[in-house]
């Protein structure tokens, strides 16, 4: 059953105080989110690994992540259907 209410002021707001998005947005942020952070994190190992803590690192590695982060967002919204598809071949529901 749905909650009839409307969303009390502190539920309408996120922690950073801005507008919660409407939920048809959900599609958009969660490949949004998941791809700033997956390719944050694995580009910082594989530049400090290439590289290791040389001068410069940080332009470097924010380099490698900006141009990696383009490829992934994309990637991400044209890949989840596909993988929500093949998880629920896979899986068994309740």
């Amino acid at each position: 059953m749905k909650n009839e209410f409307p969303p009390s002021a502190a539920q309408a707001r996120t922690v950073f105080g801005f507008a919660k998005l409407p939920a048809a947005y959900a599609t958009l942020v969660m490949p949004l989110l998941l791809s700033i952070l997956m390719t944050f994190v694995v580009s910082a190992v594989s530049t400090l690994r290439s590289i290791g803590l040389a001068p410069g690192f940080l332009y470097i590695w924010l380099s490698a992540w900006a141009l990696s982060w383009i490829i992934a967002f994309p990637t991400l919204l044209f890949a989840l259907p596909l993988v929500r598809r093949a998880t629920a071949a896979l899986v068994m529901r309740d």
